[in-house]
């Protein structure tokens, strides 16, 4: 009787899901047919404001970028020799890939997020203790928990020698790149099908993406055009299902990709970076700073962030995926300063629809004005007669400014750059703009 209602439940699920489906559309999956479009003045979008937000893109190297609503393409451009045609690497944007196709995976019993690593990667895969080892499963490598040291010189490095015990599993939140490559390993292994096969077995040809994933140095890296970027972002969207076609039927593992999978990164699921938490982390760094690492953006926004500026965005709520490919030279790992801006940029388009303007909990008496500043900023209310230390770092978790001041001072920021910084004062943090 429990089989034949879970039997039911999940197929009242699936015709729901296909019902949904219908509200949106999905370009057929040929290359070579008619993607269709709706104008940005049917949607009441400020047009004047979009050269504005393309003259940014050139001004950071972008080559694509495309913004679909509801499926449709409302928003595509290319620059200098960059075409609709043209390849470039999703970075570590990929990663989100790999999380689906892990997803797939245990959906067909070939593993289990749960197993231990070693069972598909063998026996000192690590530089640990058989016991540390034993500890770090599948799912610490999809939640960036694996405990191992990514201060070795460098953590893209699979080798056994580079991966070291720091932490026991699930302890520490760090931004290792070398435990998720070998989720490939994982995945070759359990399916006994290489990951370019099982990628177009299982993606690419269901949804109509194009493109392979070949090695630079360590790095397994996803190379395709931007609009293979939106078709996977458009599924996501529509929670792994594309038009009528179910990818992936677990909706518990779909739900959990997108939703915070630690306590220690509020802002991290499985490989993707979910908006509108109340902290985030980043790479390098053991710094939790508080807010959203995108304010700009809608608050269910949830991205796949490449070294570089390879960016994938997306918001359920508003029906919108954003995709941007090309070079930055000041990105860093994980181009959250660069996804924020953009956002900036297409709330100005869409007429400040979709801005949000969120407060910071300031449980202190501090003062800090004005915000946003411009050549300096004021900071009132710290401990008197004290030294107290003044630290202000970047959005990718570098220390920038440092301090010390006593009841009241004032910081220079004439030396920075336009942005988002984080500003801490003890166990006080606050995002403060640099105008």
């Amino acid at each position: 009787m429990k089989k034949i209602l879970l039997l039911t439940i999940i197929a009242l699920t699936s015709l729901f899901q296909a019902t949904k489906a219908q509200t949106l559309y999905f370009p057929p999956l040929s290359t070579t047919a008619t993607w269709d479009t709706i104008s940005p003045a049917s949607l009441g979008w400020c047009t004047n404001e979009i050269d504005a937000l393309y003259d940014y893109l050139q001004q950071q190297d972008t080559k694509g970028f495309i913004v679909l609503k509801d499926g449709k393409i409302v928003l595509e451009k290319y620059f200098g020799t960059f075409t609709k045609d043209s390849l470039w690497y999703w970075a570590s944007a990929g990663k989100t890939i790999t999380s689906f196709l892990v997803g797939k995976a245990q959906e067909e019993n070939y593993i289990s997020i749960t197993d231990t690593s070693s069972t598909y990667l063998g026996k000192g895969w690590t530089n640990c203790t058989i016991t540390q080892e034993n500890k770090i499963k599948i799912r610490n490598q999809l939640t960036m928990t694996s405990g191992l040291d990514d201060g070795v010189p460098d953590n893209h490095c699979i080798i056994d020698t580079c991966l070291n015990y720091l932490a026991d599993e699930g302890t520490r939140w760090a931004y290792h790149n070398a435990p998720y490559t070998l989720l490939e390993s994982v995945l070759t292994t359990a399916t006994g099908t290489a990951i370019n096969t099982y990628t177009q077995s299982e993606l690419k040809r269901k949804t109509g993406m194009t493109g392979a994933w070949a090695y630079v140095d360590y790095d397994n890296v996803f190379f395709s055009k931007v609009r293979s970027m939106a078709r996977f972002g458009l599924l996501m969207q529509n929670n792994c299902i594309w038009n009528n076609d179910t990818l992936l039927y677990d909706t518990s593992y779909v739900h959990q990709m997108t939703n915070t999978s630690q306590s220690l990164n509020l802002s991290y699921g499985y490989l993707w970076w979910l908006n509108g938490k109340s902290s985030y982390m980043l790479p390098t760094s053991q710094i939790v700073f508080p807010g959203s690492y995108a304010p700009a953006a809608p608050s269910d926004m949830f991205a796949g962030l490449g070294k570089n500026g390879q960016i994938v965005s997306i918001s359920k709520r508003l029906g919108l995926v954003v995709v941007r490919m090309g070079n930055q030279a000041t990105s860093g790992e994980v181009p959250t300063q660069l996804c924020n801006t953009i956002w900036e940029k297409l709330n100005s388009v869409m007429c400040n629809l979709t801005s949000i303007n969120e407060t910071l909990p300031n449980t202190t008496t501090v003062s800090i004005f004005p915000n946003p500043a411009n050549s300096e900023i004021n900071i009132e209310g710290v401990n008197k007669n004290e030294n107290n230390t003044i630290q202000i770092f970047d959005v990718q978790g570098k220390l920038v400014i440092t301090k010390i001041i006593t009841e009241k001072g004032t910081i220079d920021l004439s030396e920075l750059n336009k942005g988002v910084y984080v500003i801490k004062i003890g166990e006080l943090a606050q995002r403060i703009v640099k105008m």
